[in-house]
């Protein structure tokens, strides 16, 4: 469970180092205009980070729903009843995540810009 929260934080150190990679190299004002590898990586990003919120809400409601379910049908059962509560709290926080991420990124922009 540890080696799965490192790598999460790890995966979004990394986009978020990125990201402000990405804008601080199209905040470029030594040649007047913006490459087109930095204006390419950019609506990459932008595009990924959109297909990312379309699908995460769908997702964490699948994932709270299966959590729901398991827990009902336990029977009683506390490791069926600890499983579901843990689907449950990993799919909130999963989503929570990416939402924060969206914000932190038009941090970063506001800040560039």
């Amino acid at each position: 469970m540890k080696l799965n929260k490192l790598l999460c934080i790890m995966c979004i150190t990394l986009c978020l180092f990125i990201t402000s990679c990405v804008f601080a190299a199209n905040n470029n004002t030594t040649t007047g205009s913006t490459p087109s590898l930095v204006t390419k990586i950019n609506s990459a990003f932008t595009r990924i980070q959109g297909y990312l919120k379309k699908i995460s809400t769908p997702i964490a409601g699948v994932c709270i729903a299966s959590g729901i379910i398991i827990r009902k049908l336990s029977f009683g059962d506390e490791k069926k009843m600890i499983t579901g509560k843990r689907i449950i709290t990993n799919s909130v926080v999963g989503y929570a995540a990416i939402q924060l991420l969206d914000l932190i990124i038009k941090f970063i922009e506001a800040v560039i810009k």
